[in-house]
């Protein structure tokens, strides 16, 4: 994320950061930097699709360290691509590293990747934790620098575009910020949090003395997410760039520090510019003009006035209002209660769908849930053509199209899906999208179940927060391709078994009287969890098929959201899915299938395995 290669050279020379306590004050934080960074050290390893709860729990404790330093936190998430959609080459490219990152895990090897529900967990760990939030219409940067301008605190993230911005109290990179290890402190002031702050005054510094007004120009002319000016390089093979950085030659930073040193030489960025496009051919330079002019707009603070949203819930954004979506969409997308995918899908009709650890010789993991997509789709697309405003000759009954950018084999394809036909019930035109909320619950709930191929009647056993869970279960099974095995249902319903076991015996409430062979249970659990999880077995048809399920269970959260939530909204925060575990009791299945029986010491859970199973198997 950010300028390329700031952050590596940033941090190989170490000089331009000042040392901070960080306690009694707010900070803005940089939503999808820290759940990255989180995922990434809670993790212990990425092939088995993810450990939500841990993940979950890492969050907790990140913020439990700030309240103990009396740090008001308020995250900022980078919401869609937004209607211009001007870092497509870079998702597409972000999309080609995961794949490959992927392939890597699925063959063995080492490497990164972030588990398909890891935003989703992260959002409803922030509301279970009650930490203020707010999901941004699209990316969140030049918000985040206004918010903390505004309020004149500084930002954490780990993106180096903050290097740039023009902050009032500065960038403190979460790669400094000692979370882990907050200080006492001493007399009345209290702990506090260990961290290193950017300084822009020591950067500009080290340049001669560089205008930070030409920051902006630097990082357009250096490349970042938005602009890779192939153009340029013919200003960079020749012009005479100080400390011998000749395109092609010099260290692994050359050319940034080159190009930072013959910044200095001019006093504001339209002086550079013009000095800059000279080394142009006369009919490429106007163009060249905009798209530089057009990225360093990029790095002015946003006039968006989250201070606004976090006081009276109200987000208002130019925008938001240009592309016209409903009242109530843009309400629950600055909430969080819709994801950025319903907004690509509806402003862009195009869609990434994250690549998995999952068998790459098969369709993709996604190829399953695309059903319950195409109904998303048909409720988005289709609706918005049913407003009162379109004209008879504007309505018309062909099925919208959107693109997907998803997996094919090892490489990224694009796919073009028709949405879905809907019900006489949702094609009425009384019912355009800004009235889907006035849909009847029942019929909410009935286009719900049948996209899931589920009755309700089926469901009421169930308890209610594991009913969209069961009914996406049931979903699996019938199109997963190939079918789905006994003994990979029986695991995964274990483990569902096993997140409710520890949900049940961790609660905090005080006033919860618990049984004693819960308690019981838990503790055999736990022993043999500790004693089986060391297997490093990892069996890649498993994999596949468990990350079919995640697919499914995504869209049908998705679609649950759409349709204001006719069933509960599973807690993913509550080990509703763990990866190792799923993996490993699959393992003991195929040898040992008396590990059925886990959880038999308590009644109540062995009562809800039974229930689980016979609800999916009819």
């Amino acid at each position: 994320m950010g300028v390329q290669g700031l952050t590596g050279f940033v941090e190989e020379r170490g000089t331009f950061f000042t040392e901070l306590r960080v306690r009694d004050t707010k900070l803005v934080i940089d939503g999808s930097s820290l759940y990255h960074r989180l995922c990434f050290a809670s993790a212990a390893e990425f092939r088995r699709g993810g450990d939500y709860g841990l993940f979950a729990a890492a969050v907790g404790d990140f913020f439990g360290s700030l309240r103990a330093c009396r740090v008001a936190p308020f995250v900022v998430l980078d919401g869609g691509r937004g209607a211009e959609d001007r870092k497509l080459p870079t998702l597409r490219g972000r999309a080609a590293e995961r794949l490959r990152a992927a392939h890597g895990l699925s063959r063995g090897e080492g490497g990164c990747l972030v588990p398909l529900l890891t935003r989703e967990a992260f959002v409803q760990a922030l509301g279970r934790l009650g930490v203020p939030f707010v999901q941004c219409f699209a990316e969140a940067d030049r918000e985040i620098a206004g918010l903390a301008n505004r309020w004149g605190c500084p930002v954490l993230s780990l993106d180096s575009d903050f290097c740039v911005f023009d902050l009032a109290a500065g960038y403190c990179p979460l790669s400094h910020f000692q979370w882990r290890s907050v200080c006492p402190g001493e007399g009345a002031r209290g702990c506090y949090v260990p961290a290193r702050c950017f300084s822009v005054e020591r950067f500009c510094r080290h340049f001669s003395r560089l205008n930070k007004s030409l920051l902006p120009l630097f990082a357009a002319m250096n490349g970042n997410d938005y602009i890779d000016l192939a153009a340029l390089e013919v200003f960079f093979s020749k012009v005479r760039l100080p400390r011998g950085c000749a395109a092609g030659k010099g260290g692994k930073h050359a050319r940034l520090q080159g190009l930072l040193h013959w910044l200095s030489q001019f006093a504001e960025p339209t002086e550079a510019v013009d000095s800059m496009l000279k080394y142009l051919k006369k009919h490429q330079r106007e163009e060249i003009r905009e798209l530089l002019c057009t990225s360093m707009e990029d790095y002015t603070p946003s006039d968006v006035n989250l201070e606004d949203f976090f006081q009276n819930g109200k987000y208002e954004c130019e925008a938001a209002r240009k592309a016209g979506l409903p009242r109530w969409v843009l309400d629950a997308l600055a909430k969080g209660k819709l994801a950025p995918f319903i907004s690509d899908a509806l402003i862009l009709r195009s869609t990434f769908l994250h690549v998995q650890v999952e068998d790459m010789q098969r369709p993709s993991a996604h190829s399953t849930a695309l059903p319950i997509r195409q109904v998303i789709y048909g409720l988005l697309l289709k609706l918005s053509q049913n407003t009162e405003a379109a004209s008879p000759s504007q309505q018309t009954n062909e099925l919208p199209v959107v693109c997907e950018f998803d997996r094919f084999q090892k490489t990224l394809k694009k796919t073009f899906v028709q949405a879905a036909s809907l019900p006489a019930d949702f094609c009425d035109d009384h019912f355009p999208l800004e009235k889907l909320i006035e849909v009847p619950m029942s019929c909410r709930q009935m286009l719900l179940l049948e996209t899931l191929g589920v009755k309700m009647s089926f469901l009421e056993s169930i308890p209610s927060h594991l009913q969209l869970p069961t009914a996406v279960t049931c979903y699996w099974i019938c199109c997963s391709e190939p079918k789905v095995k006994l003994h990979q249902l029986k695991a995964l319903l274990l483990m569902i078994v096993s997140g409710e076991l520890h949900r049940i015996t961790n609660d905090p409430d005080p006033t919860l009287v618990r049984a004693e062979d819960d308690s019981i249970a838990y503790n055999e659990f736990l022993k043999w969890k500790e004693k089986k999880l060391q297997n490093k077995d990892f069996d890649l048809d498993a994999a596949h098929s468990f990350c079919q399920w995640q697919c499914c269970l995504q869209m049908g959260l998705y679609l649950n959201q759409l349709l204001c939530s006719p069933l509960s909204e599973p807690d993913l925060t509550s080990r509703l899915y763990s990866g190792t575990l799923v993996h490993r009791l699959y393992q003991e299945l195929k040898s040992t299938p008396s590990v059925e029986n886990l959880f038999s010491s308590s009644r109540k859970m062995k009562q809800l395995y039974q229930v689980l199973l016979n609800t999916v198997a009819s």
